[in-house]
């Protein structure tokens, strides 16, 4: 793309002929020529002339010469370069002095001189007789003056300028160059690649590094170089002649200085902020990321997922190591990073080398890993003295949710309390944590970080990895459990033929049914309780199973034991 203004370029103008062809010399005149000066037709003029010939420009020119008769005797165009020199000072005929002044860059001219402002009654020997009159057809290519100095023209400039480019700055710019007719002769567009160097330390020429002084990010400027601040008498030895004045179209993309640090910028932080982070936590947040001139190159809202990394153990580029740190959760900042803090010269996939990275986060949740479950009550009764213990029987309401509100699920939508033997491994031992000691109508707010939580890998499509989690509880009801290590107790004292009692048949061997319906008698009768929450089935065969020491499905006298008969070194009854 180019960045051409529409009121500065001249447009590009090409000899109406090719080189070789005869002089198209009008073939009328309006009034007759009586050879006392030099006649001037102006063939071509741009619509555009911010400038023309004076006295003491320098000028490179085409030209086709021509006597009368429409012979040639020389063209610059045969020889493959311009005619280069200066004006008004005795380095021209006299008449092509006079008859380039006032010529505009790409403006083409008829001219006729006289042999008295030509080569007189001399000529020149074998070329120019004498006493010849001399058609010249000339096209100005270039014009400058010594005392020039760079021209800039901003055609475009944004509204938010924070920073402007000074010496030794690192940018990146694109850009057309072009003489000042309008040829091209070479484009960073073309190469589809910027051009990234160093401002005012002499890694350019002087014109350029002088021109680009003062550029925002994102403007873009019209750079007249004349030649001797640009690549002067000799030209490159390529594509640009000697002599000849430059045009830089430049549109500037980036901007650094090797001693920058990061910048922060944005930010907008929630009125609660209990706690910012450090080196060490582990942050998830969301990102957009794109270059100073607004390229997006990456972002996690494409990928429906947060990014989740540890800060300030370098895990994450050095700019955004040091742009995390001191965020509260929820919060939105910017962040831009120089190269040298982020994917340095050589870049990584679509971030080009030496790019200055924006990046506009968004912090989701964090923790560290030495974090355990955070209780807040919010409500507790007066009456409040038989508290939750391992073993108890909870049923509760909650409302879970992540860190940014987000709301996971809840108890109360679907009108139906949550149940759970506590320690029992029914619940993520966060939550475990947060129910204990707690009494019927009590309420309480518990933050459990994911290693007490749902990990690393979450619950697919409910819980995201490595998410802190929100739950907002109130207890209902309470149901004491047993001792640990307990799946049943009796309430009354035990029967010392307690064998024999459960033994119905008399046969010496108890099998599972006996047992089973000795056990549910006693749960009846409030004679012996089960622990709470669990499958009277599961906890009967449990119990039958330790009782039957041999596995052969039968329990005898001698097998039996009630629990505190059991050896210290033997597992506890289930």
């Amino acid at each position: 793309h180019s960045y051409r203004p529409q009121s500065w370029l001249p447009e590009p103008v090409r000899p109406p002929t090719p080189p070789c062809s005869p002089l198209p010399w009008p073939q009328a005149e309006a009034e007759e020529w009586d050879g006392a000066d030099v006649r001037v037709e102006r063939s071509f003029v741009p619509p555009r002339c911010p400038r023309t010939v004076r006295q003491g420009d320098f000028v490179r020119y085409h030209y086709h010469g021509s006597f009368p008769g429409g012979r040639r005797f020389d063209s610059s165009y045969d020889r493959g370069s311009t005619f280069n020199v200066f004006v008004g000072k005795g380095q021209l005929i006299e008449g092509m002095d006079k008859a380039l002044l006032g010529m505009c860059v790409n403006e083409r001219r008829f001219v006729k001189i006289p042999p008295k402002l030509a080569y007189g009654s001399e000529g020149v020997s074998g070329v120019i007789p004498p006493n010849a009159v001399l058609h010249f057809d000339v096209l100005l290519i270039d014009l400058w003056n010594s005392e020039d100095e760079v021209q800039i023209q901003t055609y475009f400039k944004p509204e938010n300028c924070t920073r402007t480019v000074q010496v030794s700055d690192f940018v990146r710019y694109h850009y057309n160059g072009t003489f000042l007719d309008g040829t091209l002769f070479d484009s960073s567009h073309n190469r589809m690649r910027t051009y990234d160097t160093y401002v005012g330390i002499g890694w350019l020429i002087p014109g350029m590094d002088k021109g680009l002084l003062g550029m925002c990010v994102g403007e873009k400027r019209i750079i007249t170089i004349p030649p001797f601040l640009a690549y002067g008498e000799e030209g490159d030895g390529k594509d640009i002649p000697g002599q000849a004045s430059l045009v830089f179209d430049v549109g500037l993309l980036d901007l650094h200085n090797p001693k920058d640090g990061i910048t922060i910028e944005n930010q907008q932080v929630p009125e609660s902020c209990e706690r910012k982070s450090q080196t060490g936590d582990f942050l998830r947040y969301h990102y957009n990321g794109t270059l100073m001139d607004g390229t997006l190159f990456d972002s996690s809202y494409s990928r429906n997922h947060t990014y989740d990394t540890y800060i300030g153990k370098g895990y994450v580029i050095a700019g955004m190591d040091e742009g995390l740190l001191g965020v509260c959760i929820g919060e939105k900042r910017r962040v831009i990073i120089p190269p040298h803090l982020g994917y340095g010269e050589e870049g990584r996939g679509k971030i080009p080398g030496s790019a200055v990275l924006v990046f506009d986060i968004h912090v989701i949740d964090f923790h560290n890993p030495s974090d355990s479950v955070s209780i807040t009550t919010r409500y507790k009764p007066t009456n409040c003295t038989v508290l939750s213990k391992r073993g108890d029987y909870l049923k509760y309401h909650y409302n879970a949710s992540l860190l940014d509100g987000t709301l996971l699920d809840s108890t109360l939508n679907i009108g139906k309390t949550y149940n759970i033997v506590l320690g029992s491994g029914q619940v993520v031992l966060g939550m475990d944590m947060g129910l204990r000691d707690m009494c019927v109508g009590e309420r309480r707010r518990v933050v459990i970080p994911p290693h007490l939580g749902y990990g690393e890998h979450g619950v697919e499509g409910e819980v995201p990895g490595s998410a802190v989690l929100v739950f907002d509880i109130e207890l209902l009801e309470l149901v004491s459990g047993l001792p640990e290590g307990y799946m049943f107790i009796w309430n009354d004292e035990v029967s010392p033929n307690l064998f024999e009692e459960i033994d119905q048949d008399n046969n010496g061997e108890v099998l599972l049914e006996e047992f089973s319906e000795y056990i549910q008698a006693q749960v009846n009768s409030g004679k012996g309780k089960l622990a709470p929450g669990f499958d009277f089935e599961m906890i009967v065969k449990n119990m039958f199973a330790n009782q039957d020491r041999n596995g052969d499905g039968k329990i005898l006298a001698d097998e039996f034991k009630l629990k505190d008969q059991e050896s210290r070194e033997e597992h506890d009854e289930l």
